[in-house]
């Protein structure tokens, strides 16, 4: 083996290690992300299936935790993502013919990637498909170049652990598919090795299917209802430029380069006709711009090898791109990694924003009045003090009260955040009707004393016989709906509270 072959073996490699170690030192910064407490919290009550998602990022997220409160250990998880989605692309950019270059800039565009980069920061069930996805995407395409068709047992490994984490890889398996239908490809799908795959898949899925089926499909329910009233919907050509945002304004020219690339090379159409298919049907169902994410690893590498191929003859120009890439992608770093102070990244958007012209509004993905900081970076604050606030109200009652005393939040990101933080103050299990709290149901509790956080006692329908403000919490640095919201406590249920439950159902 000569040593440019050596060479484009270990880059991979180093790339992988770089993109971990990187991450692992950026993202344990703030604090707990919002999601990330209540999927520590669904962990530590494990399901093959919760009410919003399927069981893999939930189980992974408690199980960092069983030591005690450790964001960096926490963090890890996505570093690890991060590194292995980066060692794929190099892999996709060596197959589709690249060489050192394609790699470099291929790695380098998928760390930089805003939308890529935020997986891979935090904890959230897209997280393994930004490894999973692209591997997938491997397996297919050495299967196109004649490898082993067996090789289908891999592709529904990847996809059946995917779906166990998240259910949009169900979208781009079946873009994946059609894609390889509407080319000569397609005589890959005519093998025992693809059903297989195809059973195996299946398989590996099918205890969270059950479970969502047990319990009515409830997440069907929660993507209606966020569909009609909490989503922002955006026409075709508005989603587009978001693909384009999402991904770094500058470097996205390289994945728009790699579908071009791909849709001009008769053998590996189908690699851009899958990408095609998904961004339709993600337009059509009113996807949110970063559900389909996971996909642009193998397009940023389908671009780096184009570009490559195109500046053979000024080899010059490779490391004023490679060094490009990496200056570019330093400009919206701290969007996507919570390297800055809170005052130095307000001043730092406002700034950019303003000299590209962009409306923060267009990247939104839901309606409602945004905070001084992005709303991830929002996320991450005020949460052990809502639990402190939380443990004052509740020491302060009369002991026959505190011992019969419901905690009621009125979504999972406090009720979480309760149950996470509050351990120390031995508080009781928090209740709430959002999501996969409703089906954990009031632990037995009469209602008869509750402590409502953010609520208001049922005051419209008159539920209690007295009610109290106890407190009130304030963050600067909290998304404004949990900024400076009342912690009542209500007195004298007029109906047992087990037979309110099933009206208090918010699946959203």
């Amino acid at each position: 083996m000569d040593t440019n072959a050596r060479s484009r073996l270990r880059i991979p490699v180093i790339a992988a290690v770089a993109t971990f170690a990187l991450h692992l030192v950026g993202n344990p910064h703030y604090g707990f992300f919002r999601d990330e407490l209540y999927l520590i919290i669904c962990g530590q009550h494990p399901q093959w299936g919760y009410v919003d998602q399927p069981p893999v990022t939930p189980l992974l997220s408690a199980a960092t935790q069983l030591f005690g409160h450790s964001l960096i250990l926490l963090r890890a998880v996505p570093a690890f993502f991060a590194g292995a989605a980066v060692y794929v692309t190099c892999l996709l950019a060596g197959e589709l013919g690249g060489g050192a270059f394609a790699q470099i800039l291929g790695a380098l565009c998928v760390f930089f990637s805003p939308v890529l980069m935020n997986f891979g920061m935090k904890v959230s069930p897209d997280t393994p498909g930004l490894w999973l996805w692209p591997l997938a995407a491997l397996y297919t395409l050495r299967l196109a170049k004649g490898a082993d068709a067996r090789g289908w047992l891999a592709v529904g490994a990847a996809m059946g652990v995917c779906l166990q984490s998240k259910y949009t890889v169900v979208f781009f398996l079946a873009a994946l598919l059609l894609g390889l239908l509407l080319t000569a490809e397609r005589k890959l799908l005519f093998s025992g090795w693809f059903v297989a795959g195809c059973a195996l898949c299946g398989l590996i899925a099918l205890p969270n299917f059950l479970w969502q089926a047990h319990y009515g499909l409830p997440m069907l329910e929660l993507l209606r209802n966020a569909v009609h009233g909490k989503n922002i919907l955006v026409g075709p050509v508005q989603y587009c430029l978001q693909q384009i945002l999402i991904n770094n304004l500058f470097l996205s020219l390289v994945w728009i380069i790699g579908l071009g690339w791909l849709l001009w090379n008769a053998r590996l159409r189908f690699l851009g006709y899958a990408y095609v298919i998904l961004m339709a049907v993600m337009v059509v169902l009113h996807g949110k711009h970063y559900y389909p994410a996971d996909v642009y690893p193998y397009l940023i590498a389908a671009g780096g090898v184009a570009i490559e191929t195109w500046t053979q003859r000024w080899k010059a120009l490779k490391p004023v791109l490679a060094t490009a890439a990496v200056l570019l992608g330093l400009v919206f770093l701290p969007f996507a990694m919570p390297i800055l102070p809170e005052e130095g990244m307000v001043a730092y958007q406002e700034r950019l924003f303003g000299m590209l012209h962009v409306s923060r509004q267009s990247v939104a993905t839901e309606h409602g009045r945004m905070a001084p900081l992005p709303q991830d970076w929002a996320d991450m604050h005020g949460w052990p003090e809502l639990a402190a606030t939380v443990a004052s109200v509740y020491r302060s009652l009369p002991p026959a009260d505190r011992a019969q005393a419901a905690i009621v939040a009125s979504n999972y990101g406090e009720a979480s955040a309760i149950d996470f933080f509050g351990r120390p103050f031995n508080l009781p299990p928090v209740i709430s009707g959002h999501n996969q709290y409703f089906l954990w149901g009031t632990h037995g509790f009469s209602g008869n004393v509750i402590i409502d956080v953010a609520g208001d006692c049922g005051a419209s329908q008159h539920l209690f016989a007295s009610a109290e403000r106890a407190a009130v919490f304030s963050s600067p640095w909290v998304m404004p709906y949990e900024d400076g919201i009342p912690i009542m406590v209500c007195r004298g249920i007029q109906k047992p509270l087990a037979e309110l439950w099933p009206s208090v159902k918010a699946y959203r």
